[in-house]
């Protein structure tokens, strides 16, 4: 068993789950995020089996607005404190962006440690399945960094509260269709503040990582008439869209892709791509990509604003994955996720103005407004409804 406090290994067998809850207290351990403020966690679940090699954590934020959904990453993560800390991080980011999606949803989220490529078995992640199973819906989990729609299947053959699942089981499939539209819609919308007019038609923009969803992203912004300039450290990535979208612009690595002359720079890789050090030598006047975590620290955000550069909240404008696999909670059909998804125009664009009536920066704007809508709404849980 793990000691959610003192984060010891202990072999009490398999199938073994400490949470806050145990000790009647929440998790203390909650290490700040950007922009975020207010309580901790309301639950975290250690869980442990040792004949499959499983060991997760799942972290519950907020169930504020109803069940907690968010996706499980299997990942080697150096240390245990290194994989809580994430999750802990992951978990409250996706409180704040099911909330500004418009969903019925807290945010939770869930990791895996260890080597994908070399632990993942049936065994594991059914025995993982066990564990969502047993907090009785207050979690709902998805696919992640290292998690797949079939790892997705194996999971649900254990538990009902399981979604992004293949497309033959009734789920969303690859959910990188809806973050990639969700993003091009908040762009959109940073388009017509920045620049007069919802299009990218004749504009220069810089796609940093063109994995699933930024080679997506990459089409749809050559359809409206973007000018693309792209860089990858997967070599076989940009290749692909090479072949593709023949005039799609390649530049060595990220350096060069910030330095160049573009409109709009798009982070579709790792998170951190905005700190100190970079937004001084970027030329763009738009940030709005798909990568969570996008500012370093909170400060960096600020800078933005001084440089005149606008920034549209990473979770704002990247929540149409999270859409996608909702959908399949009431039994998915595309053209209603699609609906949702297209309102992140709407939405990133009320944060632009609720940032400039308020004098703050778009992130800070966006965080009010997220935690306004879980007060307001949460609240309501108090209602006795009689039963």
């Amino acid at each position: 068993m793990i000691d959610v406090f003192g984060l010891s290994h202990k072999d009490s067998g398999p199938l073994s789950v400490t949470t806050g809850a145990d000790r009647n207290e929440s998790s203390t351990a909650s290490p700040s995020s950007p922009g975020r403020r207010g309580p901790g966690h309301e639950q975290v679940v250690f869980c442990s089996d040792e004949r499959s090699g499983l060991y997760a954590i799942i972290a519950v934020y907020s169930t504020a607005l109803g069940p907690a959904l968010g996706g499980t990453r299997f990942y080697p993560y150096e240390s245990e404190q290194a994989a809580l800390a994430d999750v802990l991080n992951l978990s409250r980011s996706m409180a704040y962006k099911n909330a500004l999606a418009g969903l019925d949803l807290g945010g939770g989220k869930a990791v895996i440690i260890g080597d994908p490529s070399r632990d993942k078995s049936e065994a594991l992640l059914r025995a993982y399945g066990r564990f969502v199973e047993s907090l009785g819906g207050r979690y709902y989990t998805a696919c992640d960094v290292g998690t797949y729609s079939e790892d997705m299947d194996v999971v649900a053959r254990e538990s009902s509260y399981v979604t992004g699942r293949t497309l033959a089981h009734g789920g969303a499939g690859d959910s990188s269709i809806l973050t990639s539209f969700g993003v091009f819609q908040g762009m959109r919308a940073a388009a017509e503040h920045a620049f007069g007019s919802p299009t990218l038609r004749g504009r220069r923009v810089g796609v940093e990582g063109v994995g699933k969803v930024g080679r997506r992203l990459v089409d749809l912004l050559l359809e409206d008439g973007a000018e693309v300039v792209i860089c990858d450290v997967n070599e076989e990535a940009v290749d692909l869209v090479r072949r593709s979208r023949p005039s799609v612009e390649v530049v060595a690595d990220t350096a060069a892709l910030i330095a160049s002359d573009i409109d709009v720079y798009a982070p579709c890789a790792l998170g951190g791509a905005l700190n100190e050090a970079t937004v001084p030598l970027l030329r763009a006047r738009v940030v709005c990509g798909c990568a969570n975590n996008q500012l370093a620290d909170p400060g960096v955000g600020k800078l933005l604003v001084e440089r005149g550069i606008l920034y549209a909240p990473d979770y704002v404008v990247n929540s149409g994955g999270v859409i996608q696999v909702a959908d399949e909670i009431e039994g998915f059909n595309m053209e209603r996720a699609r609906a949702r998804a297209a309102q992140i125009f709407d939405t990133t664009a009320k944060i632009f103005a609720l940032a400039a009536d308020d004098g703050v920066p778009p992130a800070t704007a966006a965080d009010r407004l997220a935690e306004r809508r879980m007060s307001e709404v949460g609240r309501l849980r108090g209602i006795w409804l009689g039963r």
